[in-house]
């Protein structure tokens, strides 16, 4: 299984990246992502940029990240997934879409 870490952009050199991962440095590979900028949000995968996302989405997967930290190391979720307790269950579009015109199986 892969984990997406949200990491702050510090610096930008052609494809590599300078980054933040809270107080820790990282170097990001910036190849799928030509239009990072310092600054920006980029979700990575093994090192590498594949997205580059808002603060309010990092700061949440930060969150759910740290929660499942805190778990493995025998505390309690706390608040980390507090966005996702607020709703419920959501299909994706295209199921709902499917569901709504009354299609119930594949």
């Amino acid at each position: 299984m892969c984990l997406g870490v949200p990491l702050l952009l510090q610096s930008v050199d052609g494809i590599v990246g300078q980054a933040l991962d809270g107080d820790l440095p990282a170097l990001v590979d910036l190849s799928l992502t030509p239009e990072a900028r310092p600054g920006d949000w980029v979700l990575t995968f093994l090192g590498a940029a594949r997205e580059v996302i808002g603060e309010d989405d990092a700061q949440k997967i930060r969150a759910a990240l740290g929660g499942l930290q805190s778990l493995m190391l025998g505390g309690d979720l706390g608040s980390a997934f507090a966005d996702l307790e607020q709703r419920g269950p959501e299909l994706p579009p295209h199921l709902q879409a499917a569901l709504a015109a009354g299609q119930t199986t594949g």
